[in-house]
């Protein structure tokens, strides 16, 4: 069982990544009188985006929480801002841009709770670059690349610099992936920084993604094996997210596999995020895996129960 961490930096945990605005539409149906009309059960507007749940959850959890993101100057952008700041989630490194337009993603929520998205080119946040020497990460006890592989951290050499600083500040390094979008890193473009990852969170298809399993239907076996390699690249625990699987967990204390709570699906929009932010909160208790797994994991259930990620 690790220490607890010390509380006396600005952050239990800084969050990077992205942050949008999500448009969820559930239960949509065609109108059977009109051919061009559509109708649904709900349409919401939500703020989004892995560090924005992140940063949310972990605020809610009892964490204080940071985010490092780029957005642009119009009402998206001002929604996020304001909304953050509201939630109680410290946003000084937010970067206003002219130059971006904030992402807006429409999601539709099928009646299993399961979702298809749709992202545009904003995603990709053209001319953000975080400042790695600006980001307080030494005030930082925990900081979390929440979405890895995709904008900003979707250039090998911005990711690099960003987790090296991390780690020279002591922090410790937490990566919640994503699939690539407009651009793409090869895992072994990430070799050097590797092994200063303390937790790597990829969802199933992520993990398959990255691994070379995508393509076949995944045993037990399977999920144990993608995490393995990821562990041989030098990463200390590798925790596999897989839905209604539950999770698949290897790291410094051995290998588990951890049953999903059995709850009705709403929306799975944001429940990786939040069993991310709930993994965490058990690191920073000083818990063990196991332990921690299990606070991610009634996060996760909680926020698949509602629309949108951050309730």
């Amino acid at each position: 069982m690790n220490q607890t961490m010390k509380s006396d930096r600005k952050y239990d945990v800084l969050c990077i990544g992205q942050a949008v605005i999500d448009c969820i539409i559930r239960g949509q149906e065609a109108d059977k009188h009109r051919e061009n009309v559509f109708r649904a059960e709900r349409i919401e507007l939500h703020i989004g985006g892995d560090a924005v749940n992140e940063s949310i959850a972990l605020t809610e959890l009892g964490c204080r929480a940071g985010i490092a993101c780029g957005v642009g100057p119009d009402s998206a952008g001002n929604l996020l801002r304001t909304e953050l700041s509201r939630r109680g989630v410290n946003t000084d490194h937010i970067t206003v841009m002219d130059s971006l337009v904030t992402p807006i993603a429409q999601l539709v929520v099928h009646q299993d709770g399961g979702r298809h998205s749709i992202n545009s080119k904003a995603t990709m946040l053209e001319g953000y670059i975080p400042a790695a020497e600006e980001l307080e990460m030494d005030s930082a006890s925990i900081v979390s690349f929440a979405s890895l592989f995709r904008a900003p951290l979707d250039q090998a050499e911005i990711v690099k610099k960003l987790m090296e600083t991390a780690k020279k500040a002591g922090a410790v390094i937490s990566a919640d992936t994503k699939l690539p979008t407009f651009r793409e890193i090869k895992m072994e473009e990430l070799a050097p920084v590797w092994p200063l990852v303390d937790y790597i969170f990829p969802n199933e298809r992520e993990a398959a993604y990255y691994t070379g399993f995508t393509g076949r239907e995944l045993t037990e076996d399977d999920f144990f094996e993608m995490t393995e390699i990821f562990r041989g690249s030098g990463i200390k625990n590798v925790i596999i997210k897989a839905g209604a699987d539950g999770c698949y967990v290897n790291g410094q204390e051995g290998r588990f596999h951890l049953p999903a709570l059995p709850v009705e699906v709403v929306d799975s929009t944001g429940a990786g995020d939040n069993f991310v932010a709930g993994f965490l909160t058990g690191v920073l208790k000083g818990e063990n895996l196991s332990e921690c797994a299990k606070r991610g994991r009634l996060r996760a259930s909680q926020c698949i129960s509602r629309m949108g990620a951050s309730g």
